[in-house]
């Protein structure tokens, strides 16, 4: 009992004849390894199916299992609202997933639903499967979707799903839907980047071997570049079979319309402790951690000593002995930011001074950044050593007169309308223009992109 087998499909709209009237016939080769990939579930002849989507409600730190006995959808939104795909949802397994992420304490359960048709990730995939099943009716689904959180996160939640699926005595067969880049082709719907055709030999690679451990190895930074869409939704496909050895088949992969589309499937066999690629991600990211260690400075540890002694025991922290007088002595505003598998984890700050001393400012902006963040969940003490650490010193802010006097690199920025005011700090990734520096420091204080603000710059020391 347990997983059966499992496969990776893409989800173009235009695969249903009555979407694609005739563009389909361009993936032919899509299309019938499509089927193939749902005779392969058929014929496992499970008693559940798993789909992840990515296209279900997606938060950046949970998780959302579809929730309800029954669910629908269809292609209206595609020009094809006569077809139609009716499902029952395994909520007895919905409700083991859920009861075993409670007692895990990991973000995924029912809450959160936006709406209860399916979406067209979800669709495509039972499209053929219902096809393939000719007469016969449907398995019960789960639709499971993704999460901002890292790719070892997706990881555990399948391997939650497995171990939900074991525990009721489940056959289950797991459908990882997703599109790789979106990026092959000058006239594709984003255009050309040369890390859209390199990311999908590299993962059709990955993945026609059954390599899940390299899965991680994919930056963020490159799978942004790329425009890929459905790695997260492999990650968790590739937990559920952690652990186990596994014979992969890659049946297709084309894009003639700009978009990478692969169908894999993945037969599961004994167990193999060499292929528990989550211990040895995280085993690995420890390590490096632990080496990077050695070279903080005293504004780094004492950010640490703030987050570890707050959430081991509940208490601040108090101030250590023997700091530098430049800790003690003078007063600025501080960011403390925790970064988890590279990702942001929490960040909280003060753009002037509120403590006595730059260090009790570490100490208190520490604990905000673990537990206050109204963006994420606050830090456990399993996570503790997986975070990196940054601690922000600001500079005197100075009002500028238009935004021709800020750099990204060199200086934050705050904007400010009336009470309403919003900061960002310099040299941050993904921000390498002034005009989106300036816009997310105005989502962040409420202001309207047209509406106008008065500027204000600043430098600032970042220990990391």
């Amino acid at each position: 009992m347990g997983i059966l087998n499992a496969v990776m499909v893409p989800h173009p709209p235009l695969i249903v004849p009555e979407v694609g009237r005739g563009e389909e016939r361009k993936i032919q080769r899509t299309i019938d390894a499509f089927r193939e990939a749902a005779r392969f579930v058929f014929d496992a002849k499970p008693d559940a199916i798993v789909i992840t989507t990515p296209h279900s409600a997606m938060y950046a730190d949970w998780f959302h299992i579809s929730p309800g006995e029954r669910a629908s959808g269809s292609f209206a939104k595609f020009g094809a609202g006569s077809v139609r795909i009716d499902i029952r949802y395994d909520w007895e397994l919905v409700r083991a997933i859920c009861r075993l992420a409670r007692e895990r304490k990991f973000p995924a359960g029912t809450e959160g639903q936006k709406g209860d048709s399916l979406d067209h990730a979800t669709l495509i995939p039972l499209f053929f499967l219902r096809e393939a099943y000719g007469n016969s009716p449907l398995p019960p689904i789960v639709r499971a979707g993704l999460s901002g959180l890292p790719l070892t996160d997706h990881y555990r939640l399948g391997a939650l799903i497995r171990d939900a699926a074991e525990m009721l005595h489940r056959r289950v067969s797991v459908v990882a839907s997703g599109d790789l880049s979106h990026r092959l082709k000058e006239d594709g719907p984003y255009g050309f980047r040369a890390e859209g055709p390199a990311y999908d030999a590299r993962i059709m690679d990955t993945m026609g071997r059954g390599a899940f451990g390299e899965l991680f190895d994919f930056s963020d930074a490159f799978c942004e570049a790329a425009g890929e869409c459905g790695h997260r939704s492999f990650a968790i496909m590739a937990g559920c079979l952690d652990g186990v050895a596994v014979r992969a088949t890659a049946l297709s992969h084309e894009g003639p319309f700009g978009v990478g589309y692969g169908v894999c499937l993945f037969q599961p066999g004994e167990r193999d402790d060499a292929r528990r690629f989550l211990d040895a991600a995280l085993k690995k990211e420890v390590g490096r951690l632990r080496e990077r260690r050695d070279g903080e400075d005293a504004y780094v540890r004492l950010a640490r000593l703030s987050v570890e002694t707050y959430v081991r025991t509940g208490r601040r922290a108090r101030l250590p002995e023997g700091l530098p007088a430049e800790l003690t002595g003078r007063r600025a505003g501080v960011f403390v930011s925790l970064h988890k598998n590279g990702q942001l984890r929490g960040c909280i700050g003060t753009t002037s001074p509120t403590s006595p001393s730059v260090a009790e400012e570490i100490l208190r902006n520490g604990v905000c950044a673990c537990a206050e963040d109204p963006r994420f969940s606050k830090v456990v003490e399993d996570e503790l050593p997986l975070l990196e650490y940054s601690v922000d010193v600001l500079g005197e802010a100075e009002s500028i007169g238009s935004q021709g006097e800020l750099d990204v690199k060199r200086y934050g920025v705050i904007v400010s309308n009336g009470r309403r005011r919003g900061l960002l700090l310099p040299d941050l990734d993904g921000v390498d223009t002034v005009d989106r520096q300036i816009a997310i420091a105005k989502r962040k204080a409420g202001i309207e992109p047209g509406e106008p603000v008065a500027l204000q710059r600043f430098e600032v020391v970042r220990h990391v």
